[in-house]
């Protein structure tokens, strides 16, 4: 289960994001589009998970994720063999559409992180840290091996690799399974009856979840920190580059967002085990904002040791963005129904997600520098941070009221 998350959001970020900045400039150059027109297609793929995620989660809580995962991952290989063949921005935003509706959303992590949620219970932390090892390695080698790939033989040729990417999750999502107790077993940790896991661990149901406070605190603190986390990977190459880097200095420097990923791994799974998941979310939040200081700083002063640790800082606070945020949520509201209050809380906070990258790019096509719009992913952070601050552990005999 966990190797197959692994793949999966190794998968699903390569695809969606980390290769955007790659291929954005080439691609804009090569067909005369604004930055603001290719920032539109991933966002619009964002969006449009408002309609497939909610229906999507319950339906995994029910039946599991093996279904939606093959259809997704054979979606989106046709898709990204389209892109790379299209010419138009019209076919090209309808097939970022696609993808998003009925593609890699469906393997991303608004489906794997709920299994594994139901999962582990004693070691969710480690399990949802490991998990998400896929999206360290993704920000860190995608930017790597898809720069030369495009420099020496062009952007389609980047989206049919990404093509053969996506034909990897057809194998794994025949593995990955709804929960233990459907074979038999119990999460790691108990060895007792159902019953009295769901006595150690009651869950609330999606109705009683949106009812409380606490779900909108995170549905826009924890959307807002996805918000700047989708800009930066959609505008970090070229924010280098317009900074005076070249491609290759840029790839090098952006994959230092999936090293300071995968390095907090170990960091944010041993404190899962004794530190609240809220207050890490917070560090982790100080972690990201500090590293856009410091690549602000770099872009100013063209210091590469800046940026590098900038992107590392900045990794390294992303990395914690899903075990934190799926622990607090299970805290929160429990396993039972994680997945049908994932679904609808994805996409909400998913409208933010996709308008961030295109206001980004419409403001580098309007001022020709990204300056001021990475002081706005700053400032959306510091709101995040109060935001998931204010959050509380809903009662669970009166979900409508919130205790500390």
């Amino acid at each position: 289960m966990v190797g197959g998350t692994i793949i999966c959001q190794f998968v699903f970020l390569s695809v969606s994001q980390a290769s955007v900045g790659v291929l954005l400039l080439p691609a804009c150059n090569d067909l005369g589009w604004t930055v603001g027109q290719f920032a539109l297609g991933p966002s619009l793929a964002v969006l449009v998970g408002i309609i497939s995620g909610a229906p999507i989660g319950k339906y995994i809580d029910r039946h599991g994720p093996r279904l939606p995962m093959f259809f997704g991952a054979s979606f989106s290989t046709l898709c990204l063999f389209g892109l790379a063949i299209q010419s138009t921005v019209w076919a090209y935003w309808t097939l970022y559409l696609v993808s998003g509706l009925v593609g890699w959303n469906l393997f991303g992590p608004q489906i794997v992180n709920p299994v594994l949620t139901k999962w582990f219970v004693a070691k969710r932390g480690w399990a949802l840290a490991v998990g998400s090892v896929g999206i360290s390695l993704g920000g860190m080698v995608t930017p790597i091996v898809m720069t030369p790939l495009v420099d020496a033989f062009g952007w389609r040729a980047g989206y049919l690799a990404l093509a053969l990417f996506a034909l990897m999750v057809i194998p794994v999502s025949f593995i990955m399974k709804r929960t233990p107790e459907d074979h038999g077993w119990s999460p790691d940790g108990y060895t007792d009856s159902h019953s009295s896991l769901e006595e150690t661990e009651p869950s609330l149901t999606r109705s009683e979840a949106v009812r409380t406070a606490s779900f909108w605190l995170l549905v826009i603190g924890l959307g807002l920190n996805t918000m700047a986390i989708i800009s930066v990977l959609v505008h970090g190459i070229p924010y280098v580059t317009n900074s005076g880097f070249s491609r290759i200095t840029a790839a090098f420097a952006v994959s230092f967002i999936g090293i300071g990923n995968l390095s907090s791994k170990v960091v944010w799974a041993r404190a899962l085990q004794s530190v609240h998941p809220k207050i890490l979310v917070l560090a982790a939040y100080t972690s990201s904002i500090t590293g856009l200081i410091f690549t602000l700083y770099a872009g100013n002063t063209s210091t590469q040791s800046f940026l590098t640790t900038g992107f590392f800082l900045f990794g390294f606070g992303f990395g914690g963005t899903i075990p934190l945020s799926e622990s607090l949520w299970a805290v929160y509201f429990g396993r039972q129904h994680i997945g049908a209050i994932r679904g609808i809380s994805y996409p909400i906070s998913a409208v933010g997600s996709s308008i961030g990258p295109v206001l980004v790019g419409l403001w580098f096509d309007y001022s020709q520098s990204y300056t001021a719009a990475f002081v706005a992913l700053c400032i959306a952070y510091t709101c995040a941070a109060l935001l998931v601050g204010l959050s509380r552990s809903p009662n669970r005999d009166n979900p409508q009221m919130a205790a500390a």
